[in-house]
């Protein structure tokens, strides 16, 4: 990655571009190093077994959610649910708003 581009945060919500789960979304809960972080969702990857991801595999988006970004500074971790509701927030309010002809400012993808 280089250093123009600013890697993902802690509560982000990013889409999978690779692999078993693409097209789908999640949050970043740890960053491991440059290249690699940790994503859960809530459902199929839960706080406790997240799935390790290249960031040359991930399209980040600039929704961050305040609940999960808060839980994770504050205590270290995150429940399933508050993973679950961020997503389904973010999926209800920016993903809609994208079917109706809107473009997501800000979307690019890690490398």
């Amino acid at each position: 990655m280089d250093d123009t581009q600013p890697g993902p945060e802690l509560g982000q919500v990013v889409q999978i571009l690779q692999g078993r789960e693409a097209g789908q979304y999640a949050i970043v809960i740890e960053m491991i190093d440059d290249r690699f972080v940790l994503l859960a969702d809530g459902e199929k990857r839960k706080f406790d077994r997240p799935k390790r991801k290249n960031l040359g595999h991930l399209l980040q988006t600039t929704y961050i959610s305040p609940e999960v970004q808060n839980s994770l500074l504050e205590t270290g971790r995150v429940t399933n649910g508050k993973l679950r509701f961020a997503i389904s927030k973010f999926v209800n309010e920016v993903v809609t708003d994208l079917k109706k002809g809107d473009q997501l400012d800000g979307e690019r993808r890690c490398n």
